[in-house]
């Protein structure tokens, strides 16, 4: 491995997956202007749309999460025309 291309500045980040609202604490170098606090803690806070635990693949339930009204915005446009 090449030396000095990676970060140095790994430290603790909370993910908060909003369409279930679990949440899973990694390590990474992401910038974040929320913060929350966890178990005493305060930690930066990543909000994601999907993880593993609510992700379709990995639950083995075919869930659609829609969190900006995409599926209507597309129903509306092309889903009424018929051929």
């Amino acid at each position: 491995m090449k030396k000095g291309i990676h970060p140095e500045n790994y430290r603790p980040v909370v993910f908060k997956d909003m369409s279930n609202e679990d949440t899973f604490i990694t390590r990474s170098t992401i910038n974040a202007k929320e913060t929350i606090v966890l178990d005493g803690v305060e930690y930066p806070l990543i909000k994601i749309e999907i993880s593993n635990t609510s992700h379709p693949f990995y639950t083995g339930k075919s869930k659609l999460v829609d969190t900006a009204g995409r599926v209507d915005k597309f129903m509306s446009r092309y889903g009424n025309r018929k051929k």
